[in-house]
């Protein structure tokens, strides 16, 4: 009887092989933050419709804005940053100071603070050897925009 080992052997490790090949081609790109939220997410965080990300410049896709379509409905940004920039931001929270503020939250990734100056307020989150800030820029209490920013915030780890 002919044995059907290196049959099974090789079945196996090809299922393992496209196993992985669909995780790295279902991640999001590396470096491109337009393509780590959609505007569903964002429009369902905001409570307004917006329009598809867009970029600061069409090389530069480390920064993505969301735009409402309501005129007054506000816009989210998400930049990727390195953990280097991740750690100065914690750090500038430990000088005292009456316009800023640095807040620890857990829940979010490996560490994630609310980085607020006056009325604006931004999320960033550290998930392993990456940095993020998600931002609300809109005309609200801080705590309505911090709870937007959480909830994408979720979102984008997710992606990672």
């Amino acid at each position: 009887m002919r044995s059907f080992k290196p049959f099974a052997s090789l079945l196996v490790v090809v299922s393992f092989t496209s196993a992985a090949l669909v995780a790295v081609t279902s991640a999001a790109p590396a470096g491109d933050a337009c393509a780590l939220l959609t505007p569903a997410q964002v429009g369902a965080a905001l409570g307004a419709s917006v329009g598809a990300g867009s970029y600061v410049t069409p090389t530069f896709k480390k920064t993505c804005t969301w735009k409402s379509t309501a005129s007054d409905g506000g816009y989210v940004t998400l930049m990727l940053q390195d953990v280097g920039a991740f750690d100065g931001g914690k750090q500038l929270g430990q000088t005292p100071s009456k316009t800023m503020s640095v807040t620890s939250i857990s829940g979010v990734g490996d560490d994630a603070y609310y980085l607020a100056v006056g009325d604006q307020v931004g999320l960033i989150v550290k998930k392993g050897n990456v940095a993020f800030k998600v931002a609300v820029y809109a005309h609200e209490p801080v705590e309505s925009k911090e709870a937007k920013e959480k909830t994408l915030a979720h979102q984008v780890v997710a992606g990672l």
